[in-house]
Parts: structure tokens; C-alpha cells; sequence
């Protein structure tokens, strides 16, 4: 009898010696659970970070493209549509402008201060912001409009010749 339990506590010794293999793979789910919460926050802030109000600009047919304008250390004086005017995101009378424009561009060889105004602000309070700002000493104004989408021309139906032939 005792030689049958000797076997059977070898048995169950080789049972529990013997560790399962390692698992070779990657257990990704932790990192895309990560990068589903980073997509997340990112998508959350990025609209957060604009440089200036959000205004509905002037449409132009031929905008010259102003890289200048986004810079992270660009001048942008904003005209809301109800007349507010925002150097940067903080408002403050048109009046109040010159002595704060100085100080931004003291030490800077490029003096270019770009207005975006809403295209239903009033035409006097854009005047009013590009004369004070000539008061600070702008060297170079820019004025941000959108480009006109054109629409697509008509196209002839396919299978008809065109007229004329």
C-alpha cells in the first residue's frame, strides 16, 4: 500500500511542477483602450486652441494665401458680428488697442497685424480698428477673408454629341 502512494504524491508532484509556456503574444487591448481616451481628449481640446474668436470672414474669389497668419505668435485683432473687437481672445474697446499692439510688437522685425472681421460687422467699426491700430505703428496690415467655393459646372450628359456637329 504504501508503494501505491508513493507513486501517486510523485504523479501530483509532476503535475504541479510543471508550469504552463509563456505566452508569446501581445496583449494590445490595454494600448488601444490608451490611445481611444488620447484620440478622445485630443478631439475634446483641439478646438479649444484657435488663435482668436471664431468669426464668419468676408468671402474673396482671389485671397492671397498668408502663412504669417498661422503662426503661433501672430497678431489677430477680431471684429465680431456685434461689433466686439478681441486682440488675440480677450476683448477690449477698439480705443484700447494701440498702447497693447505696441507691446506686442516691440522687438519684432515683422510688424503685420492681421484683422479677421465678420462679414455682417459694421464697416465703421473695421475702420475705426485699422486706424488705431495705424496709430500703434502697424507697418503691415492683413485682412483674413474665406475663398468662395465655386460650384461645379454642369456637365453634358454622356452619349449626345455636343451641339453643332
Amino acid at each position: 500500500m504504501e508503494k501505491h502512494s508513493t507513486m501517486e504524491t510523485k504523479d501530483t508532484a509532476k503535475l504541479k511542477a510543471k508550469a504552463p509556456p509563456p505566452v508569446a503574444d501581445i496583449n494590445v487591448t490595454p494600448m488601444v483602450d490608451v490611445m481611444l481616451v488620447l484620440l478622445i481628449i485630443f478631439m475634446v481640446i483641439t478646438p479649444m486652441l484657435s488663435k482668436g474668436v471664431s468669426v464668419d470672414k468676408v468671402k474673396a474669389k482671389n485671397p492671397e494665401a498668408m502663412q504669417a497668419a498661422d503662426k503661433s505668435d501672430a497678431v489677430i485683432v477680431s471684429i465680431s458680428r456685434d461689433g466686439k473687437v478681441y486682440l488675440g481672445t480677450t476683448q477690449l474697446p477698439a480705443e484700447d488697442l494701440p498702447p497693447k499692439v505696441k507691446d506686442l510688437l516691440t522687438g519684432r522685425l515683422d510688424k503685420t497685424v492681421f484683422v479677421s472681421a465678420d462679414s455682417r460687422a459694421s464697416y465703421a467699426k473695421v475702420v475705426d480698428v485699422v486706424d488705431n491700430l495705424r496709430a500703434a505703428g502697424v507697418d503691415q496690415l492683413g485682412l483674413l477673408t474665406d475663398k468662395i467655393e465655386e460650384k461645379a459646372k454642369p456637365a453634358t450628359p454622356t452619349g449626345t454629341a455636343p451641339a453643332g456637329q
